[in-house]
């Protein structure tokens, strides 16, 4: 959204704002490049309701909030769900000759041709909110966007044929493959796939192929659960088109391979971990969903309050070893960047060695280990002491080189994070003795071990108060 220069005096005037903010804002425009408004809301200055409220009053278009208008079945109909969702734009009125449709970034210019050329009427914009579009979207569009029978109905019979026919045979041709990978149809099953796993909180998804039959999982707060799954003869066009956006080599299907997505999808930046594995029916595909939302949180909002003063004390030595244990997906990563946030200060060096990294964060040099080129966790380390760090973190310690450096590392001066597989804490003691560390440096280095588990929430939509008895 690049908005015009002038609209900070316009927010001035109305009082929204003071010089001051204003001033720093454009500082941060100059230093960042980012636009004007996205950096006054991030910092408070201003609601997005205020800013979009005033960009209407600026470009003069009308401000609506449709969540609360009550839109007629033939508002909704006039546009598909799948072209609201793709543009962010919603349907608020309907006339025989033009549709208004509300968007909550109305300077980009590009946005109303696009939508004139694929709906073929004539369009009118007003502004609004991404909370009052994810809302709309939510409540008038839920099923036809998070039901992949009704993506199926959509789909002519002439685009499911040529697609399972296409699947299956198989296809050595890369032209051949990466244009069935590009087919609109395949494309909107996979951003459907991904956003159902964002909405529904997961942190995996799994794709199976069996000799009859697809299974899609989700793991949810550590629990895998059925969904409806892509019909068997798409699937080697699905899975076509996840490798390429991955960036994985599409006519490989003999041997195992790794990748990365970073898109935007259901307004949130995303960055997906995609793992391919051959298997007896087909590859299999396991997606890890890295939500930024969701790992970076503040440590107050970890629930430890119990023991969250004793290991603020900790994290605030100026020496020695922390380690975080827990079984996989148990949220160690997400304390360790918590950890971070609340240590990055100007007057700290901090410096983290990951496979991989899994968010960047501001101001921290994170180091991804590349063992293709032997450049493995404790080659890393011993690059990383020679640039005078005050906080390390090592993403986890996996053989005795690594904890042995690790180790050494606290000895002279640094404080050291880390993570451990081990189910309980006084198991990490064990663990690092097995793997040969002296158990005089376990002892002098080692100043906390944090043993962690996920707790799986309540439906918010659904929980209620409830006072056990006595006897519960």
């Amino acid at each position: 959204m690049n908005i015009p220069a002038y609209l900070g005096e316009l927010l001035l005037r109305k009082g929204l704002i003071t010089p001051e903010q204003l001033h720093y804002a454009l500082a941060k425009q100059n230093e960042t490049g980012e636009f004007l408004g996205e950096i006054m809301v991030r910092e408070e200055f201003l609601t997005e309701k205020e800013l979009k409220q005033t960009l209407a009053e600026q470009l003069g278009l009308p401000f609506v909030e449709p969540a609360g208008m009550d839109l007629a079945p033939e508002v909704i109909e006039s546009i598909p769900p799948q072209l609201a969702q793709k543009y962010r734009v919603v349907p608020v009125a309907k006339n025989r000759d033009s549709i208004t449709m509300a968007c909550a970034n109305p300077m980009d210019l590009s946005l109303l041709d696009q939508l004139k050329r694929e709906t073929g009427v004539m369009l009118k914009l007003a502004v609004t909110t991404e909370e009052q579009i994810d809302r709309v979207l939510e409540k008038y569009y839920h099923e036809r966007l998070h039901n992949v029978s009704a993506i199926l109905e959509d789909l002519s019979e002439k685009d499911l044929a040529h697609l399972a026919i296409e699947s299956g045979v198989e296809i050595t041709d890369l032209d051949a493959m990466r244009t069935l990978a590009n087919e609109a149809p395949i494309i909107r099953l996979v951003n459907f796939f991904l956003a159902e796993g964002v909405r529904l909180g997961a942190s995996d998804i799994h794709f199976e192929p069996f000799e009859n039959e697809v299974k899609l999982r989700y793991r949810i707060d550590g629990v895998l659960y059925e969904r409806t799954p892509p019909p068997r003869n798409l699937y080697p066009a699905l899975i076509s088109r996840i490798k390429l956006m991955a960036g994985m080599d599409i006519t490989e299907k003999r041997l195992p391979q790794d990748g990365r997505i970073r898109l935007r999808l259901t307004a949130q930046d995303l960055d997906l971990r995609v793992a391919v594995a051959p298997t007896l029916h087909g590859e299999e595909v396991v997606i890890r969903i890295l939500n930024r939302q969701s790992i970076l949180l503040d440590l107050d909002d970890l629930g430890m309050e119990a023991i969250l003063e004793r290991f603020e004390s900790l994290i605030n030595l100026s020496h020695g070893m922390i380690l975080v244990t827990g079984p996989t997906g148990s949220g160690k990563t997400t304390t360790l960047y918590a950890v971070l946030s609340r240590l990055n200060r100007p007057e700290r060096k901090i410096i983290t060695i990951e496979d991989p990294v899994e968010y960047e964060l501001p101001g921290v040099n994170q180091i991804p280990v590349n063992p293709k080129v032997n450049f493995g966790f404790p080659q890393a380390l011993r690059t990383i002491v020679r640039h005078d760090p005050d906080v390390i973190l090592v993403g986890e310690i996996r053989d005795m080189e690594t904890a042995e450096m690790a180790v050494q590392s606290a000895l002279t001066g640094h404080l050291v994070f880390s993570t451990l597989h081990t189910n309980d804490a006084a198991t990490a003691f064990t663990r690092l003795v097995d793997m040969k560390v002296e158990e005089y440096l376990v002892a002098s280095t080692v100043r906390g071990v944090l043993a962690q588990r996920l707790v799986r929430r309540i439906c918010p939509s659904c929980r209620v108060e409830y006072q056990p008895t006595p006897k519960e």
